[in-house]
């Protein structure tokens, strides 16, 4: 059962889960203003993996910390499963934050004096979703559907790139959020690996979840339902994959 009272109502009735009005992002320093997001609008319902692609300080990480509440816009609104997150006290947003998103980085962030098995069961220790008692068989789970429950016991070190980041989404899976978030998780891995982390996100998305991804590689476009390009903080396009909905 998911925390999320509202995700099969979202999901179901194909509203928005995540609804950016006019969002935008300032930066000042003395008498400088730097604008990183600049008035954008977005929406985002259940079941779709979205792709925002752009090159380097093109705003798109900006634009995902601010989705997961790690930032607040200057001006407009960022309202998540019909949450605004400006409202949230900073203990009521990590509490929410851990209940309903889960992320993803570039550099896995995993705990190297933890096995693989102990790291993805480390976020239910900052959640009631969970027992005590249920966790370690909920970790296992998770890490079979990612291909590594052979490997539950060996270490970060010990294991390759491509492991350490289907660890790390099996870790981002632990307290069954709606909502996965990725920071260019294909980015320290070869085109294999890479294509196995898109598979996978594709395959949650198919599952119900929503997955929105950063990257500056245009390719994650053969594995989206949605691609948006972002440049100078603004969004310049929106693509749907062939045969998705839009």
């Amino acid at each position: 059962m998911r925390n999320s009272r509202n995700f099969f109502t979202y999901q179901n009735r194909r509203i928005f889960l995540i609804h950016l009005q006019n969002v935008t992002k300032i930066y000042s320093n003395g008498q400088q203003h730097q604008y990183v997001l600049n008035s954008i609008s977005l929406q985002f319902t259940g079941s779709e993996f979205i792709g925002i692609v752009g090159r380097s300080g093109s705003g798109k990480t900006t634009l995902l910390h601010i989705l997961s509440g790690i930032e607040s816009p200057s001006y407009g609104s960022c309202k998540i499963l019909g949450t605004d997150l400006s409202t949230l006290s900073e203990k009521k947003l990590s509490r929410w934050r851990a209940e309903n998103i889960g992320m993803v980085f570039q550099s896995f962030h995993l705990l190297p004096s933890l096995s693989l098995l102990e790291n993805v069961m480390l976020p239910m220790e900052f959640s009631s979703k969970y027992k005590r008692k249920e966790r370690k068989a909920r970790a296992l789970q998770l890490l079979n559907s990612v291909g590594l429950s052979e490997k539950a016991n060996h270490f970060p070190d010990g294991v390759s790139g491509g492991e350490k980041q289907r660890t790390a989404i099996a870790r981002a899976l632990a307290n069954d959020p709606p909502l996965l978030f990725a920071d260019e998780p294909t980015g320290n891995l070869d085109s294999e690996n890479a294509a196995a982390v898109l598979k996978i996100f594709s395959g949650l998305a198919k599952q119900g979840r929503t997955i929105i991804m950063v990257t500056h590689d245009p390719e994650v476009q053969n594995y989206t339902s949605r691609t948006i390009s972002v440049k100078d903080g603004c969004v310049l396009d929106t693509k749907a994959a062939a045969g998705a909905e839009a």
